[in-house]
């Protein structure tokens, strides 16, 4: 029992940061502030510019423009502004050593200084210097009029809280969390609520006071049920399972917790590359439009200069002139430039929300057909039915494959979309190639007791790109045992003659399809389909992935199939000259 509990303590001695998100970087009355003297400094382009960044909270330029105006003007009220609005980006920015040697140039008689004590004792939070921490809160605490400047009490007696919790004072940690807790259950917010009461439940667990403990780790886990944030959802389910696996009487339970923890965990990851992702268009965008501004300021200098030298002659006035053309044209020639980059990444973003689709819709049913097949397995393990356990673990497999089946066809298609695939045309033996495909899928003819022929002629080579075409062939010959009955026949021959491309056909013996069904498959981005009388669900990203590698190997698909009674797909290839 002792091992399970310090795990749960190291587990929340990595959270502190989560504190800090019930409030906002920036409040309205320090805005409606920095707004007013930006008006009364209105000639101090550089801290206007600073104040509106921080406004907006665009920190690495409120840094930049707040030591602008640090070395340009000794005014002391504007530089109190400045080191408070530079402390808050760095803390902002994660860089709390930094922020406090910023926050400690305010000057005392600064009208938010309560509102820099509380940022210090944050950032003293966050580097676990907690006595600090609690003197500056506790400064807070003493300041006249501190919820005048947004500042809530409920967040300083929690973060005082959090801080004796740290360093084991433990009545202490308890009154100013049960103090927070009063306020807050006025308020009812989940997410700040969900955070006390995890903090509370740690405070008696860390006491080993499980009987009091216990409560607050289950009001934490219905309070996560409300909330979007997966990490807090995935503490709660995690807590939970080691609150059961404590108790000793419920593994079964604890196993429930276990395993929902483990689906928030990968919820996490998988959000975690989304953001990575977002994060560097953010990133690339700032840069863009930093190039731009350079761009603009560099305009303004020249328009200055022209205006400036007006005066001076009829030959300089020429002159401008001239140049006044040079830029117009300079001009319209980068707003063409901005104008095909724009096209060109709403391209990209087009093709970045069909797959994001793809992935949210058919990935998501995978997984979830995954999630309720091991549901019935786990049940049918407990009533030792071994031949229904045997058709769940043959159910699980077919599910694991359609779903790795997506992935490989979405991995292609991305690349083909970026143009990033490789394409290598040369002369490929035809026969050899269908006996390959015919061999990997073996085992799903032989479990459907599909008869399969190869009457391919021997003699003919095709011009294309091997690798494609093997995608293109093991996605038809994949659809078509999808859809085929068991005993059913599958056949690939050729129709060919001297003098004409040759057509590979692939026939089943299957479901077939009605017209609108073809109309619906051949037309261009159709991504969803599905076939009829039949739980198979498709992307109809394999056939859109044939397509485009068919069409850029110079070739050609037709589809002829009527219901019930099969489905032929021939496609068209040019034939390797020698054998023209």
């Amino acid at each position: 029992m002792t091992k399970l509990k310090l795990f749960l303590i190291s587990f929340y001695l990595i959270i502190p940061s989560f504190l800090f998100s019930q409030e906002e970087a920036t409040n309205a009355i320090l805005n409606k502030s920095l707004q007013k003297i930006a008006v009364e400094f209105r000639t101090e382009t550089n801290f206007n510019k600073a104040q509106y960044f921080f406004t907006n909270q665009k920190w690495d330029s409120t840094l930049v423009y707040c030591m602008k105006q640090l070395n340009s003007n000794q005014n002391k009220e504007l530089a109190d502004y400045c080191h408070y609005l530079r402390g808050n980006s760095f803390r902002q920015l994660k860089l709390f050593r930094e922020a406090k040697k910023e926050l400690n140039l305010v000057s005392k008689k600064f009208v938010f200084y309560p509102l820099v004590n509380k940022t210090l004792g944050e950032c003293s939070l966050e580097i676990k210097e907690f006595e600090k921490a609690i003197y500056y809160f506790n400064e807070v605490e003493k300041s006249p009029n501190f919820d005048k400047q947004g500042i809530k009490i409920r967040i300083i007696y929690e973060n005082l809280g959090v801080s004796y919790l740290h360093l084991s004072q433990f009545n202490k940690a308890e009154e100013y969390l049960f103090k927070s807790k009063k306020l807050l259950e006025k308020e009812k917010k989940s997410e700040s609520l969900f955070l006390l009461y995890t903090n509370i439940a740690n405070l008696y667990y860390v006491q080993y006071k499980d009987q009091q403990a216990i409560p607050y780790f289950e009001k934490a886990y219905s309070l996560s049920k409300k909330i979007k944030d997966f990490e807090s959802k995935e503490m709660a389910s995690k807590n939970m399972s080691v609150v059961e696996e404590n108790k000793g009487n419920n593994f079964k339970k604890a196993l429930i917790y276990r395993k929902e923890f483990d689906q928030w965990k990968d919820s996490i990851n998988n959000q975690n590359k989304v953001w990575a992702v977002a994060d560097f268009e953010k990133k690339f965008a700032v840069a863009q439009k930093q190039k731009q501004i350079k761009v603009l300021e560099v305009e303004n200098q020249l328009k200055n200069s022209q205006r400036n030298w007006l005066f001076f002659s009829a030959i300089c006035l020429l002159f401008l002139l001239t140049a006044g053309v040079y830029l117009y044209a300079q001009k319209v020639k980068n707003a063409k430039i901005i104008l095909l980059q724009k096209d060109k990444l709403d391209e990209l973003n087009a093709t970045k929300d069909q797959l994001f689709s793809i992935v949210s819709h058919d990935l998501r049913s995978s997984v979830n057909a995954l999630k309720t097949s091991n549901a019935k397995l786990s049940a049918t393990l407990e009533t030792k039915n071994y031949d229904e356990l045997n058709q769940l673990i043959i159910q699980n497999s077919g599910i694991a494959n359609g779903a790795y089946s997506l992935l490989d066809n979405l991995l292609h298609w991305a690349l083909l979309q970026t143009k990033q695939l490789y394409f290598h045309k040369e002369s490929v033996h035809l026969f050899s190639i269908v006996q390959q495909i015919e061999y990997d899928y073996k085992p799903l003819l032989i479990d459907k007791s599909i008869a399969f022929e190869n009457s391919v002629s021997k003699n003919i080579f095709i011009f294309v790109d091997l690798d494609s075409l093997k995608i293109v062939l093991r996605n038809l010959l994949d659809n078509a045992i999808k859809f085929s009955n068991e005993n059913g026949k599958i056949s690939f021959y050729t129709q060919e003659n001297n003098s004409e491309p040759c057509q590979l056909v692939l026939q089943d013996t299957g479901l077939g399809m009605d017209e609108d069904t073809i109309a619906a498959i051949l037309k261009d981005n159709e991504l969803l389909a599905k076939k009829e009388k039949s739980e198979a669900i498709g992307t109809g990203l394999g056939m859109q992935l044939c397509k485009q590698m068919i069409k850029k190997n110079g070739g050609a698909i037709r589809i002829e199939s009527e219901l019930h009674k099969g489905t032929k797909m021939i496609l068209t290839f040019l034939k390797t000259e020698q054998n023209g």
